[in-house]
């Protein structure tokens, strides 16, 4: 059965997402215009920095912050803000970015977080398209 264009996308996004770096959730972003994929970004260190998968450890989680707190701790760029920072800027403008996220090696309900959903709306992205997790994934 052929997939629909938007979960060959989200598909694409949940691939990309296992290149991730960071050990408590791996995220995915596929920015997509016109049927033409502009862009893709995971989580994970500054180009030169060690990773938290090659540390053995995450800040925040050794601290036990909770998800969604003191991000100026993590040493990840989000897969949203890599995403953009990898495309073309004239290629974001009305785009659509699809999210995907996994923990503990299940597919989770992604949310962009405040920072990334600005920059989102900077790059002037049209639509975010974000996982929900369904009884067939679970």
């Amino acid at each position: 059965m052929r997939p629909t264009k938007r979960d060959y996308y989200m598909h694409i996004a949940s691939e990309v997402a296992k290149r991730s770096t960071c050990l408590r959730r791996q995220y995915g972003a596929v920015i997509v215009k016109d049927d033409v994929i502009v862009s893709t970004g995971y989580n994970g260190a500054c180009r030169g920095e060690l990773n938290c998968c090659d540390a053995g450890y995450c800040e925040r989680e050794r601290l036990g912050v909770p998800h969604g707190e003191r991000y100026e701790l993590c040493k990840a760029v989000h897969a949203e803000m890599n995403a953009i920072i990898s495309g073309n800027r004239s290629d974001m403008i009305g785009a659509d970015l699809y999210v995907f996220g996994w923990q503990d090696g299940k597919p989770i309900d992604t949310e962009c977080c405040l920072m990334c959903q600005r920059v989102i709306k900077n790059a002037r992205i049209g639509q975010v398209i974000k996982n929900r997790v369904t009884s067939e994934q679970e």
